[in-house]
């Protein structure tokens, strides 16, 4: 079965090979870590300790795991936890998030990589964010006496679909996860109904709402906002994770309301670097005083320029304590959504898209609760932030709801740590000599 899936991997890799180089070529992606990926020469691990090897695919779950970090370094300080990433904004992203962390590209799920990366790491328990099921890399945790854990797990019904369509290969893949933390009770059921064992699936809730940053005054936020020159009288509208053409419609509105509303600000946060540059010439032929994020260090706030490209990477859970508007994006389009969260928590006055489908669950909650506006083009944001404008009370409704929504949820990471812990402490066959069956 290994070298079946070695030989699947190696011809779609053949088919993508052109597509990856003009990626290479034109966006600067996969131009390293060939060696940890092909071969799976990942850091050596030199340690005894007990150790969790954490699976973060891209920038989202990377930051997903920073309330899990910090409380296994405060509840389990003797444990030692590494992280790998799939996307080189994710790698970028954990190196500078988590400096006291061995942080690398997890191999391709090539039946030789996963074993060499495990033999180096030799962790305990393989912990995946998520939904990052790979069937070499479990068989290859099995096989080196490592448990294997699912947390903060997330199953559309889009994907259950899909994956009911091979549903004995899937059986067979979750008989070897021994822990499935999943968001919800639908998650939980459709993991279930895939074939993972029943007591082997708990409902921890999101990590994401725990990740969540509620005051407005973090250190964070207030070192942004000083840089930034925002001042009490502003009214910050930001629109974060845009795809084209959020930031498009996002400038429209502030065009059509700062004149109206002249202590209105926009703050664009592009999803992807490699879009930094299409924005940046976005806003140059708009004609509207505007600045980057990376010279405010250097040149200091404009005061003319009521308009900021946030240009860098991993900063926006704190941006968004800057807005009391908020615009979530990847929306409009075709990407499903993005986190909506962290602006609920700060109690901006949330509004997103209709095509959230990658947080279904997160948006009925918001919608049943009053607590975000849905938007379907960039006649409706115009709208919608001219609403709030006109009606601080209306903006501060949605956001206090929103704040209470998120309170409500709090407390996944604990539940997540205490089903870790038995994997981790109690159930390693591997220091005692033993294998555990694949």
């Amino acid at each position: 079965m290994p070298y079946l899936l070695d030989l699947v991997y190696f011809v779609v890799m053949l088919a993508a090979l052109p597509w990856l180089v003009w990626q290479a070529i034109r966006k600067g992606k996969y131009r390293e870590g060939y060696a940890e990926k092909l071969l799976g020469r990942v850091p050596r691990r030199m340690s005894q300790r007990t150790c969790l090897w954490l699976h973060a695919v891209s920038v989202g779950e990377v930051n997903l795991l920073a309330t899990l970090l910090r409380e296994i370094a405060a509840q389990k300080p003797d444990w030692e936890c590494v992280l790998s990433t799939t996307t080189m904004t994710g790698l970028a992203l954990a190196r500078k998030k988590y400096p006291e962390l061995v942080s690398f590209y997890c191999p391709l799920d090539f039946s030789w990589a996963v074993r060499e990366a495990m033999r180096r790491v030799r962790p305990d328990v393989l912990v995946l964010a998520e939904l990052e099921l790979w069937p070499n890399l479990v068989r290859a945790a099995r096989e080196a006496g490592a448990r294997v854990a699912v947390i903060n797990g997330r199953l559309s019904e889009h994907s259950f679909r899909g994956y009911r369509r091979i549903r004995p290969f899937i059986r067979r893949l979750l008989a070897g996860i021994d822990l499935v933390a999943v968001q919800d009770d639908a998650c939980a059921e459709r993991f279930r109904q895939l074939g993972a064992p029943a007591d082997r699936v708990h409902v921890t809730g999101s990590l994401k709402y725990d990740g969540a940053q509620t005051d407005r005054d973090n250190p964070a936020t207030g070192r942004l906002r000083r840089l930034a020159g925002f001042t009490g009288d502003d009214v910050v509208l930001l629109a974060g994770s845009t795809q084209e053409p959020e930031e498009e419609l996002a400038l429209a509105t502030f065009r059509a309301l700062q004149p109206r509303w002249p202590h209105l600000r926009l703050v664009l946060v592009p999803r992807h670097p490699d879009r930094f540059e299409a924005v940046g010439r976005l806003l140059h032929r708009s004609g509207v005083p505007w600045q980057r994020r990376t010279r405010l260090e250097a040149e200091g706030p404009n005061p003319e320029a009521r308009v900021l490209l946030v240009d860098v990477v991993g900063e926006l859970g704190a941006w968004w304590g800057t807005a009391q508007i908020a615009f979530v994006g990847g929306s409009l389009g075709q990407r499903g959504g993005q986190n909506m969260i962290e602006p609920a928590a700060y109690g901006s006055a949330v509004s997103f898209g209709p095509n959230t489908w990658n947080f279904r669950d997160i948006v009925a909650a918001m919608l049943a609760r009053e607590a975000a506006v849905v938007i379907r083009d960039g006649q409706e944001l115009t709208g919608f932030v001219r609403r709030c404008l006109e009606n601080p009370a209306f903006a501060a409704g949605l956001g206090d709801r929103a704040r209470q929504l998120v309170a409500g949820q709090l407390g996944a990471t604990r539940r997540t740590l205490s089903l870790l812990e038995p994997l981790a402490d109690g159930g390693v066959a591997r220091r005692s000599g033993g294998r555990a069956a694949a």
